[in-house]
């Protein structure tokens, strides 16, 4: 058997966080937007306010919670992706956000952390 790629393991996080932001009654605008090489995993709707969304999992917290991951520089790609987003999507006026879900995978479920307002 073997391994999944990066790619599916994240798609299966994506995938997790989506049915999660849906139950909550958000709207799924897009996923896996990219600007150049940097990438926002999900770009959703919370009433009216447009949240971008940075989805780590992780299968222990040997190195730290899945939501430490986020680092400096991730937090600066995922801002210049969000403002070429809003500008081709016209969205100058809405209110913005950028939100975390951390998903640490375990034997049987998965424990979903969302930090709203993650950085600014």
């Amino acid at each position: 058997m073997t391994n999944p790629s990066k790619r599916a393991i994240g798609n299966n996080a994506e995938d997790i966080a989506c049915q999660y932001l849906l139950e909550l009654g958000w709207d799924i605008i897009e996923r896996n937007y990219y600007a150049g090489h940097n990438e926002i995993d999900i770009i959703a709707k919370d009433e009216d306010i447009i949240v971008f969304i940075e989805v780590k999992m992780r299968s222990s917290t040997h190195f730290g919670l899945p939501i430490e991951h986020v680092n400096e520089t991730k937090v600066f790609r995922i801002f210049e992706a969000a403002e070429r987003w809003v500008q081709e999507n016209e969205y100058q006026h809405a209110p913005l956000r950028f939100d975390i879900i951390g998903i640490l995978q375990k034997k049987n479920t998965n424990d979903l952390t969302h930090l709203k307002d993650a950085f600014r």
